[in-house]
């Protein structure tokens, strides 16, 4: 049975307090920290990870739609009590935190991929979790990100893969923009994705190119003269006149499927 929290400061939610709309967590460094979620449907896929799990806390009606582990610490309060404890009205009703995966190697990620993302600059985390998203759904077996991105297990970058993130190995690049010789090493054909290509995106035939590293960049700058210099192929969405662009994770989730 869940332990009741009435204080909202009670330490047995430590892992819960504070969790404001802001880069990350107060008192925290950037990617440290556990995993936080939000959601029944995303503490469900939570569980299917194997990630060691701290805490689940939650109203009784959300909690009780859970088939948690025994010997996972479960907490339950009122839904204002939740909400004073993480700083702001969760309409999900439900948060469990984890431990962080831990990094995969990038020989390991190489070997084990057919196609990856590479993404460079992307400082914002829901952009980040909706790619993230997109991969899973559309057949990419890894995200790598530079050393600039944000972190992709931030609360929020979770809560907009619906959980997703949490299945995908994610590396981060820290030889930038040198790492990409190894992906290239490795057989993948590397796209950037840019607007201002002259090959169109669909003429890509993937049983061609059966390994295949897609580079998207932040939306405005883009990708750096450095990735650019370092890639096989620049490609383009074809779209209508008078648009020269979509957002990066509609761009991605567009690009996905094209090359599946």
């Amino acid at each position: 049975m869940p332990e009741l929290i009435t204080d909202p400061r009670d330490p047995r939610v430590a892992d819960f307090h504070d969790l404001h709309a802001g880069d990350r967590r107060p008192g925290t460094a950037r990617g440290t920290g556990p995993v936080v979620v939000e959601g029944v449907t995303a503490v469900e896929r939570l569980l299917t990870t194997g990630l060691a799990l701290r805490a689940v806390y939650g109203v009784a009606g959300r909690l009780a739609a859970l088939d948690l582990p025994a010997g996972v610490p479960a907490y339950e309060a009122d839904k204002w009590v939740v909400s004073e404890t993480i700083g702001f009205r969760l309409t999900r009703g439900v948060l469990a935190s984890a431990e962080r995966p831990a990094q995969p190697e990038l020989a390991d990620v190489l070997a084990g991929s057919r196609r990856i993302a590479v993404l460079e600059g992307l400082n914002d985390h829901e952009n980040i979790g909706s790619i993230g998203r997109s991969a899973v759904a559309l057949g990419i077996d890894a995200l790598l990100l530079d050393p600039t991105c944000a972190d992709p297990y931030y609360r929020r970058s979770v809560r907009v893969s619906m959980g997703h993130l949490l299945t995908l190995p994610v590396r981060v690049l820290t030889d930038w923009p040198g790492d990409l010789e190894r992906v290239r090493a490795a057989g993948f054909t590397t796209v950037a994705l840019t607007p201002g290509a002259e090959v169109d995106l669909s003429s890509l035939d993937p049983a061609e190119h059966p390994r295949t590293a897609l580079l998207l960049g932040a939306e405005g700058p883009g990708l750096s003269a450095g990735a650019m210099a370092a890639v096989d192929v620049r490609a383009r969405i074809p779209m209508r006149s008078g648009v020269d662009s979509l957002g990066v994770a509609a761009a991605a989730a567009v690009a996905f499927a094209q090359l599946r």
